[in-house]
């Protein structure tokens, strides 16, 4: 059983007064409600994980909830950090693969399924916005090295870049 907003939130309220079976339940309902939300956004392999860290940044921030807010949102929230933690994570990896000229032939399959992922968010921002997050961002290229490769003056690097991530978060967000 998944609980609903409201009984989420009278489970919080009862954690935070101290009560160990309602918050032992709230996590409880807390983590399935996760498995769900991250299902779709994550490997399978990493889904445990990921509901994990979530939880216990649930618990670390647990006193900073208030009651007079809805619950889930709240939780979304710090799923929506975490799971972007998990992304730079998966791409910093990544660029430490490509730097390794001793790296071996094989992928790694969660390198390849947050490219996917990540292709696919790039269809939804205009072709200049996506090669300057690209070049900047993910190869590490300076903003002066993407001007030249580009044409593109300094300043508006800097705007594409500023303008395609904000556009990128609005999509995550609304995707919850």
């Amino acid at each position: 059983m998944i609980a609903d907003e409201a009984t989420l939130a009278r489970l919080m309220a009862k954690a935070q007064a101290g009560d160990r079976s309602a918050y032992n339940v709230l996590l409880s309902e807390a983590g399935m409600w996760l498995e769900r939300y991250f299902r779709r956004r994550v490997p399978p392999h990493h889904l445990d994980d990921l509901v994990q860290d979530v939880l216990l940044a649930l618990h670390a921030k647990r006193a900073t909830y208030d009651r007079t807010r809805p619950f889930l949102p709240w939780l979304a929230a710090i799923a929506r950090y975490r799971w972007v933690d998990h992304l730079r994570k998966v791409y910093k990896h990544e660029s430490d693969l490509l730097e390794d000229n001793d790296a071996s032939v094989d992928s790694d399959e969660d390198v390849v399924e947050a490219r996917v992922s990540l292709e696919r968010l790039f269809v939804y921002l205009p072709e200049t916005q996506a090669e300057v997050i690209e070049l900047v961002k993910i190869e590490g290229h300076s903003i002066r090295e993407v001007s030249e490769m580009t044409g593109q003056s300094e300043s508006l690097v800097k705007v594409n870049i500023h303008r395609g991530l904000k556009k990128l978060a609005s999509i995550i967000e609304k995707a919850e």
